[in-house]
Protein backbone atom coordinates (compact mmCIF):
# COMPACT_ATOMS: atom_id res chain seq x y z
CA UNK A 1 0.00 0.00 0.00
CA UNK A 2 1.39 3.56 -0.53
CA UNK A 3 1.39 5.89 2.38
CA UNK A 4 -1.34 7.77 1.44
CA UNK A 5 -3.70 4.41 1.93
CA UNK A 6 -1.75 3.67 5.11
CA UNK A 7 -2.67 6.93 6.41
CA UNK A 8 -6.38 6.97 5.22
CA UNK A 9 -6.27 3.35 6.96
CA UNK A 10 -5.27 5.16 10.17
CA UNK A 11 -7.58 7.73 9.97
CA UNK A 12 -10.83 4.82 9.86
CA UNK A 13 -9.45 3.09 12.40
CA UNK A 14 -8.33 6.03 14.58
CA UNK A 15 -12.41 7.45 13.84
CA UNK A 16 -13.88 3.81 14.84
CA UNK A 17 -11.87 3.26 18.00
CA UNK A 18 -12.59 7.13 19.38
CA UNK A 19 -16.25 6.61 19.00
CA UNK A 20 -15.58 3.11 21.15
CA UNK A 21 -14.14 4.55 23.87
CA UNK A 22 -16.25 7.59 23.78
CA UNK A 23 -19.41 5.92 23.33
CA UNK A 24 -18.97 2.98 25.97
CA UNK A 25 -17.73 5.94 28.91
CA UNK A 26 -13.97 4.67 28.55
CA UNK A 27 -13.14 8.62 28.23
CA UNK A 28 -13.94 9.39 31.61
CA UNK A 29 -11.39 11.40 33.08
CA UNK A 30 -10.23 9.68 35.90
CA UNK A 31 -10.57 6.16 34.15
CA UNK A 32 -7.01 4.60 32.99
CA UNK A 33 -7.94 4.43 29.57
CA UNK A 34 -8.54 7.65 29.44
CA UNK A 35 -5.30 8.86 31.67
CA UNK A 36 -2.51 6.21 30.05
CA UNK A 37 -3.94 5.86 26.53
CA UNK A 38 -6.21 8.84 25.07
CA UNK A 39 -4.10 11.91 27.34
CA UNK A 40 -0.76 8.88 27.09
CA UNK A 41 -0.08 7.08 24.42
CA UNK A 42 -2.10 9.10 21.55
CA UNK A 43 -1.48 12.12 23.28
CA UNK A 44 2.91 11.34 23.28
CA UNK A 45 2.76 9.78 19.47
CA UNK A 46 0.51 12.11 18.32
CA UNK A 47 2.49 14.97 19.27
CA UNK A 48 5.87 13.80 18.87
CA UNK A 49 5.01 13.39 15.11
CA UNK A 50 3.38 16.69 15.05
CA UNK A 51 6.58 18.33 16.35
CA UNK A 52 8.72 16.01 13.87
CA UNK A 53 6.77 18.10 11.31
CA UNK A 54 7.48 21.35 12.77
CA UNK A 55 10.99 20.48 13.38
CA UNK A 56 11.33 20.93 9.71
CA UNK A 57 9.53 23.71 9.14
CA UNK A 58 12.07 26.49 9.38
CA UNK A 59 14.80 25.34 7.92
CA UNK A 60 13.30 23.99 4.94
CA UNK A 61 11.38 26.94 4.59
CA UNK A 62 14.77 29.13 5.23
CA UNK A 63 16.58 26.56 2.49
CA UNK A 64 13.65 26.73 0.27
CA UNK A 65 13.07 29.90 -0.41
CA UNK A 66 16.37 30.62 -0.98
CA UNK A 67 16.91 28.35 -3.63
CA UNK A 68 14.00 28.99 -4.93
CA UNK A 69 14.76 32.83 -5.28
CA UNK A 70 17.97 31.97 -6.84
CA UNK A 71 16.57 29.33 -9.00
CA UNK A 72 14.49 32.12 -10.45
CA UNK A 73 17.14 33.72 -11.39
CA UNK A 74 16.83 37.37 -12.13
CA UNK A 75 14.50 40.10 -10.10
CA UNK A 76 12.03 41.15 -12.43
CA UNK A 77 11.16 37.33 -12.51
CA UNK A 78 10.86 36.69 -9.05
CA UNK A 79 8.62 40.47 -8.74
CA UNK A 80 6.19 38.65 -10.99
CA UNK A 81 6.08 35.42 -9.37
CA UNK A 82 5.52 37.03 -5.77
CA UNK A 83 2.92 39.84 -7.44
CA UNK A 84 0.63 37.05 -9.19
CA UNK A 85 0.84 34.55 -5.87
CA UNK A 86 -0.54 37.45 -3.51
CA UNK A 87 -3.13 38.59 -5.92
CA UNK A 88 -4.39 35.11 -6.61
CA UNK A 89 -4.32 34.42 -2.58
CA UNK A 90 -5.95 37.32 -2.41
CA UNK A 91 -8.67 37.00 -4.60
CA UNK A 92 -9.54 33.29 -3.72
CA UNK A 93 -9.60 34.67 0.32
CA UNK A 94 -12.33 36.91 -0.65
CA UNK A 95 -14.33 34.58 -2.42
CA UNK A 96 -14.30 31.93 0.69
CA UNK A 97 -15.29 33.95 2.76
CA UNK A 98 -17.91 35.97 0.30
CA UNK A 99 -19.63 32.83 -0.32
CA UNK A 100 -18.98 31.42 3.09
CA UNK A 101 -21.38 33.88 4.10
CA UNK A 102 -23.78 33.91 1.66
CA UNK A 103 -24.46 30.30 2.21
CA UNK A 104 -24.76 31.04 6.19
CA UNK A 105 -27.50 33.86 5.87
CA UNK A 106 -29.63 31.93 3.25
CA UNK A 107 -30.17 29.30 5.82
CA UNK A 108 -30.89 31.19 8.14
CA UNK A 109 -28.01 29.55 10.22
CA UNK A 110 -28.56 29.73 14.24
CA UNK A 111 -31.74 31.43 14.04
CA UNK A 112 -34.40 30.14 16.47
CA UNK A 113 -31.33 28.13 18.39
CA UNK A 114 -30.60 27.74 22.03
CA UNK A 115 -27.91 26.99 23.58
CA UNK A 116 -26.40 26.72 27.20
CA UNK A 117 -24.24 29.43 28.75
CA UNK A 118 -21.01 29.12 26.23
CA UNK A 119 -18.31 27.67 27.43
CA UNK A 120 -15.19 30.34 28.35
CA UNK A 121 -12.71 31.29 26.03
CA UNK A 122 -9.90 33.89 26.60
CA UNK A 123 -9.06 35.83 23.09
CA UNK A 124 -5.05 36.68 22.78
CA UNK A 125 -4.77 40.61 22.65
CA UNK A 126 -4.85 41.27 18.27
CA UNK A 127 -1.92 43.23 16.89
CA UNK A 128 -2.94 46.36 15.14
CA UNK A 129 -2.99 46.10 11.39
CA UNK A 130 0.29 48.94 11.18
CA UNK A 131 2.19 46.40 14.11
CA UNK A 132 1.77 42.80 11.54
CA UNK A 133 3.00 45.10 8.53
CA UNK A 134 5.63 45.91 10.79
CA UNK A 135 6.75 43.10 12.44
CA UNK A 136 7.20 42.00 8.84
CA UNK A 137 10.99 43.12 9.43
CA UNK A 138 12.41 40.87 11.71
CA UNK A 139 14.41 42.77 14.01
CA UNK A 140 16.33 39.81 14.84
CA UNK A 141 15.99 37.17 12.19
CA UNK A 142 17.15 34.31 14.54
CA UNK A 143 14.41 35.00 17.23
CA UNK A 144 12.16 34.29 14.48
CA UNK A 145 13.52 31.49 13.53
CA UNK A 146 13.77 30.58 17.36
CA UNK A 147 9.83 31.41 17.61
CA UNK A 148 8.44 30.55 14.09
CA UNK A 149 7.21 33.78 12.90
CA UNK A 150 6.65 32.76 9.19
CA UNK A 151 6.22 36.42 7.62
CA UNK A 152 9.58 37.71 9.22
CA UNK A 153 11.16 34.56 8.14
CA UNK A 154 9.91 34.72 4.79
CA UNK A 155 10.92 38.22 3.97
CA UNK A 156 14.52 37.56 5.43
CA UNK A 157 15.04 34.41 3.43
CA UNK A 158 13.58 36.38 0.37
CA UNK A 159 16.05 39.09 1.41
CA UNK A 160 18.89 36.62 1.63
CA UNK A 161 18.12 35.31 -1.27
CA UNK A 162 17.81 38.50 -3.26
CA UNK A 163 20.93 39.31 -2.14
CA UNK A 164 22.62 36.16 -3.43
CA UNK A 165 21.52 37.14 -6.57
CA UNK A 166 22.47 40.48 -6.86
CA UNK A 167 26.08 39.20 -5.46
CA UNK A 168 26.37 36.96 -8.70
CA UNK A 169 29.11 34.46 -8.95
CA UNK A 170 30.77 35.43 -5.73
CA UNK A 171 27.79 33.45 -3.81
CA UNK A 172 28.14 30.64 -5.84
CA UNK A 173 29.52 28.27 -2.92
CA UNK A 174 26.94 29.62 -0.72
CA UNK A 175 23.75 28.68 -3.23
CA UNK A 176 25.34 24.87 -3.85
CA UNK A 177 25.25 24.59 0.22
CA UNK A 178 21.88 25.80 0.51
CA UNK A 179 20.88 23.30 -2.63
CA UNK A 180 22.76 20.49 -0.14
CA UNK A 181 21.02 21.70 3.07
CA UNK A 182 17.54 21.90 1.13
CA UNK A 183 17.84 18.03 -0.35
CA UNK A 184 19.30 17.18 3.58
CA UNK A 185 16.31 18.70 4.68
CA UNK A 186 14.04 16.60 2.15
CA UNK A 187 15.24 13.41 3.53
CA UNK A 188 14.63 14.17 6.78
CA UNK A 189 11.17 14.51 5.91
CA UNK A 190 11.27 11.36 4.00
CA UNK A 191 12.53 10.26 7.59
CA UNK A 192 9.76 11.48 9.75
CA UNK A 193 6.76 10.31 7.15
CA UNK A 194 7.39 6.89 7.60
CA UNK A 195 5.73 6.92 10.98
CA UNK A 196 3.00 8.79 9.90
CA UNK A 197 -0.13 6.11 9.70
CA UNK A 198 -0.35 5.22 13.25
CA UNK A 199 1.22 8.44 14.44
CA UNK A 200 -2.48 9.78 12.29
CA UNK A 201 -4.25 6.93 13.96
CA UNK A 202 -3.31 8.56 17.28
CA UNK A 203 -4.18 11.90 16.82
CA UNK A 204 -7.74 10.88 14.89
CA UNK A 205 -8.37 8.12 18.23
CA UNK A 206 -7.78 10.84 20.23
CA UNK A 207 -9.86 14.09 18.98
CA UNK A 208 -13.12 11.63 18.30
CA UNK A 209 -12.33 10.24 22.08
CA UNK A 210 -12.41 13.37 23.24
CA UNK A 211 -15.21 15.23 20.70
CA UNK A 212 -18.39 13.06 21.82
CA UNK A 213 -21.72 12.93 19.79
CA UNK A 214 -23.93 15.33 21.81
CA UNK A 215 -21.88 18.62 20.98
CA UNK A 216 -21.64 16.96 17.19
CA UNK A 217 -25.68 17.17 16.97
CA UNK A 218 -26.02 20.14 19.13
CA UNK A 219 -23.97 21.73 15.84
CA UNK A 220 -24.99 19.87 13.49
CA UNK A 221 -26.58 22.76 11.12
CA UNK A 222 -23.42 24.62 11.97
CA UNK A 223 -20.94 21.83 10.61
CA UNK A 224 -23.10 20.77 7.69
CA UNK A 225 -23.33 24.61 6.37
CA UNK A 226 -19.18 24.91 7.25
CA UNK A 227 -19.00 21.56 5.41
CA UNK A 228 -20.76 22.55 2.62
CA UNK A 229 -19.03 26.03 2.42
CA UNK A 230 -15.56 24.30 2.68
CA UNK A 231 -16.35 21.89 0.00
CA UNK A 232 -18.16 24.17 -2.64
CA UNK A 233 -15.13 26.17 -2.37
CA UNK A 234 -12.51 23.35 -2.76
CA UNK A 235 -14.39 21.80 -5.53
CA UNK A 236 -15.94 24.88 -7.58
CA UNK A 237 -14.63 27.72 -6.42
CA UNK A 238 -10.69 27.00 -6.53
CA UNK A 239 -10.79 24.45 -9.63
CA UNK A 240 -12.94 26.93 -11.47
CA UNK A 241 -9.71 29.40 -10.77
CA UNK A 242 -7.28 26.25 -11.79
CA UNK A 243 -9.23 26.27 -15.61
CA UNK A 244 -9.64 29.90 -15.48
CA UNK A 245 -6.26 30.84 -15.25
CA UNK A 246 -4.46 27.79 -16.13
CA UNK A 247 -6.48 25.55 -18.54
CA UNK A 248 -5.47 22.54 -16.47
CA UNK A 249 -7.61 19.94 -15.60
CA UNK A 250 -9.13 20.68 -12.14
CA UNK A 251 -9.84 16.56 -12.41
CA UNK A 252 -6.11 15.86 -12.43
CA UNK A 253 -5.71 17.91 -9.92
CA UNK A 254 -8.00 16.71 -7.35
CA UNK A 255 -6.53 13.01 -7.81
CA UNK A 256 -2.55 14.17 -7.18
CA UNK A 257 -3.56 16.50 -4.68
CA UNK A 258 -4.69 13.99 -1.90
CA UNK A 259 -1.80 12.70 0.07
CA UNK A 260 -1.03 16.41 0.87
CA UNK A 261 -4.68 17.30 1.95
CA UNK A 262 -4.96 13.80 3.95
CA UNK A 263 -1.79 15.23 5.78
CA UNK A 264 -3.20 18.94 6.52
CA UNK A 265 -6.32 17.20 7.39
CA UNK A 266 -4.41 15.00 9.99
CA UNK A 267 -2.22 17.76 11.42
CA UNK A 268 -4.81 20.55 11.04
CA UNK A 269 -1.20 22.85 10.37
CA UNK A 270 -0.57 24.38 7.03
CA UNK A 271 2.76 24.32 8.26
CA UNK A 272 3.53 21.49 9.14
CA UNK A 273 2.48 19.73 5.86
CA UNK A 274 5.02 22.45 4.20
CA UNK A 275 7.01 19.10 3.28
CA UNK A 276 4.23 17.17 1.68
CA UNK A 277 2.91 20.39 -0.23
CA UNK A 278 6.12 21.11 -2.05
CA UNK A 279 6.60 17.16 -2.51
CA UNK A 280 3.13 16.58 -3.69
CA UNK A 281 3.31 20.23 -5.74
CA UNK A 282 6.27 19.60 -7.35
CA UNK A 283 6.44 15.84 -8.15
CA UNK A 284 3.46 14.92 -8.62
CA UNK A 285 2.13 18.28 -10.58
CA UNK A 286 5.47 18.92 -12.25
CA UNK A 287 5.40 22.51 -10.83
CA UNK A 288 9.54 23.84 -11.13
CA UNK A 289 11.13 23.80 -7.55
CA UNK A 290 11.88 27.56 -8.16
CA UNK A 291 8.48 28.65 -8.33
CA UNK A 292 6.77 26.00 -5.61
CA UNK A 293 10.20 26.73 -3.04
CA UNK A 294 8.78 30.43 -2.87
CA UNK A 295 4.87 29.86 -3.72
CA UNK A 296 4.01 26.96 -1.56
CA UNK A 297 5.55 28.86 2.21
CA UNK A 298 4.05 32.30 1.23
CA UNK A 299 0.30 30.54 0.89
CA UNK A 300 1.23 28.44 4.11
CA UNK A 301 1.58 31.68 5.74
CA UNK A 302 -0.99 34.13 4.22
CA UNK A 303 -3.67 31.32 2.30
CA UNK A 304 -6.76 30.93 4.96
CA UNK A 305 -9.15 30.35 2.53
CA UNK A 306 -10.56 27.48 4.72
CA UNK A 307 -9.81 29.60 7.60
CA UNK A 308 -12.12 32.49 6.37
CA UNK A 309 -14.86 30.52 5.65
CA UNK A 310 -14.71 29.22 8.75
CA UNK A 311 -14.89 32.85 10.13
CA UNK A 312 -18.10 33.60 7.65
CA UNK A 313 -20.09 30.98 8.61
CA UNK A 314 -19.13 31.54 12.60
CA UNK A 315 -20.30 35.04 12.39
CA UNK A 316 -23.54 34.25 11.01
CA UNK A 317 -24.18 31.84 13.43
CA UNK A 318 -23.25 33.57 16.38
CA UNK A 319 -24.81 36.55 15.43
CA UNK A 320 -28.43 35.34 14.56
CA UNK A 321 -27.95 33.23 18.41
CA UNK A 322 -27.37 36.40 19.99
CA UNK A 323 -30.07 37.93 18.00
CA UNK A 324 -27.73 40.62 16.36
CA UNK A 325 -27.96 42.29 13.04
CA UNK A 326 -24.72 43.11 11.33
CA UNK A 327 -26.62 44.25 7.93
CA UNK A 328 -24.67 44.38 4.56
CA UNK A 329 -21.78 47.06 6.08
CA UNK A 330 -21.06 44.31 9.04
CA UNK A 331 -20.74 41.77 6.75
CA UNK A 332 -18.48 43.82 4.22
CA UNK A 333 -16.36 43.97 7.40
CA UNK A 334 -16.49 40.81 7.99
CA UNK A 335 -15.02 40.15 4.56
CA UNK A 336 -12.06 42.67 5.01
CA UNK A 337 -10.78 41.85 8.46
CA UNK A 338 -10.83 38.04 7.90
CA UNK A 339 -8.75 38.89 3.89
CA UNK A 340 -6.52 41.24 6.40
CA UNK A 341 -6.43 39.04 9.51
CA UNK A 342 -5.25 36.12 7.44
CA UNK A 343 -1.97 37.89 5.78
CA UNK A 344 0.97 37.14 9.34
CA UNK A 345 -1.31 34.33 10.84
CA UNK A 346 0.82 31.19 11.79
CA UNK A 347 -0.93 28.47 10.11
CA UNK A 348 -0.69 26.07 13.25
CA UNK A 349 -4.51 24.26 14.99
CA UNK A 350 -6.22 26.43 16.59
CA UNK A 351 -5.00 29.93 15.04
CA UNK A 352 -8.35 30.38 13.87
CA UNK A 353 -9.96 30.92 16.83
CA UNK A 354 -7.63 33.59 17.43
CA UNK A 355 -8.11 35.12 13.85
CA UNK A 356 -12.02 34.08 15.09
CA UNK A 357 -11.76 36.40 18.69
CA UNK A 358 -10.19 39.83 16.11
CA UNK A 359 -13.07 39.31 13.92
CA UNK A 360 -15.86 39.36 16.04
CA UNK A 361 -14.19 42.67 18.39
CA UNK A 362 -14.21 44.77 14.72
CA UNK A 363 -18.00 44.03 14.21
CA UNK A 364 -19.19 43.93 17.83
CA UNK A 365 -20.46 40.10 18.33
CA UNK A 366 -19.53 38.73 21.96
CA UNK A 367 -16.05 37.19 21.91
CA UNK A 368 -17.70 34.66 24.40
CA UNK A 369 -19.84 33.06 21.50
CA UNK A 370 -16.60 31.59 19.99
CA UNK A 371 -17.02 29.01 22.92
CA UNK A 372 -20.31 27.47 21.41
CA UNK A 373 -18.24 25.98 18.48
CA UNK A 374 -15.27 24.89 20.94
CA UNK A 375 -16.03 21.80 20.99
CA UNK A 376 -16.45 20.99 16.72
CA UNK A 377 -13.54 23.50 16.08
CA UNK A 378 -10.40 21.14 15.67
CA UNK A 379 -12.71 18.69 13.22
CA UNK A 380 -13.57 21.75 11.57
CA UNK A 381 -10.32 23.22 11.46
CA UNK A 382 -9.05 19.71 10.56
CA UNK A 383 -11.30 20.32 7.03
CA UNK A 384 -10.47 23.73 6.10
CA UNK A 385 -6.59 23.00 6.90
CA UNK A 386 -7.25 20.30 3.79
CA UNK A 387 -8.47 23.45 1.80
CA UNK A 388 -5.90 26.10 2.84
CA UNK A 389 -3.41 23.01 1.01
CA UNK A 390 -5.48 22.59 -1.72
CA UNK A 391 -5.64 26.64 -2.36
CA UNK A 392 -1.73 26.91 -2.19
CA UNK A 393 -1.31 23.67 -4.46
CA UNK A 394 -3.84 25.78 -6.99
CA UNK A 395 -2.02 28.77 -6.78
CA UNK A 396 1.63 27.40 -7.52
CA UNK A 397 0.56 25.42 -10.18
CA UNK A 398 -1.26 28.48 -11.88
CA UNK A 399 1.82 30.86 -11.28
CA UNK A 400 4.22 28.44 -12.74
CA UNK A 401 2.33 27.27 -15.73
CA UNK A 402 2.37 31.36 -16.50
CA UNK A 403 6.00 31.12 -16.07
CA UNK A 404 6.37 28.00 -18.38
CA UNK A 405 7.73 26.58 -15.37
CA UNK A 406 5.39 23.88 -15.02
CA UNK A 407 6.26 20.76 -16.69
CA UNK A 408 2.58 19.35 -18.12
CA UNK A 409 3.81 15.93 -19.01
CA UNK A 410 4.14 15.36 -15.66
CA UNK A 411 0.87 16.97 -14.72
CA UNK A 412 -0.71 14.77 -16.82
CA UNK A 413 1.05 11.56 -15.92
CA UNK A 414 -1.30 9.98 -13.21
CA UNK A 415 1.84 8.13 -11.99
CA UNK A 416 4.47 10.83 -11.98
CA UNK A 417 5.87 11.11 -8.49
CA UNK A 418 3.71 8.27 -7.23
CA UNK A 419 7.12 7.25 -5.14
CA UNK A 420 8.02 10.41 -4.05
CA UNK A 421 5.09 12.11 -2.81
CA UNK A 422 3.02 9.56 -1.62
CA UNK A 423 5.49 6.44 -0.77
CA UNK A 424 7.79 7.83 0.63
CA UNK A 425 9.73 4.64 1.58
CA UNK A 426 13.00 4.94 3.98
CA UNK A 427 15.85 4.28 1.49
CA UNK A 428 19.50 4.15 2.31
CA UNK A 429 19.19 5.07 6.12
Amino acid sequence: MSLTIKVLVGVFLGILLGLFINLSGLNSQDGWINTYIVDGLFFVIGKMFVNGLKMLVVPLVFFSLICGVCGIGNLSTLGRVGGKSFLLYMMTTAIAIAVAISLAVSVGLGEGMEFEEATSFTAKETPPLSEVIINIVPSNPIQAMANGDMLPLIFFSILVGISMLMLGEKSTPFVKGAEIANEIMMKMVTIVMAIAPYAVFALIAKSVAELGLELLIQLAAYVAVLVSALLIHLLFTLMIVLKLFSGLSPMIFLRKIRSAQVFAFSTASSNATIPVTLRTVTKRLGVDNAVASFTVPFGATINMDGTAIMQGVATVFIANIYGLELGVMGYLTVILMSVLASVGTAGVPGVGLIMLSMVFTQVGLPVEGIGLILGVDRLMDMIRTAVNVSGDAVVSSIVAKSEGSLDRGVYDDSMAGVEDAESLVIKNV
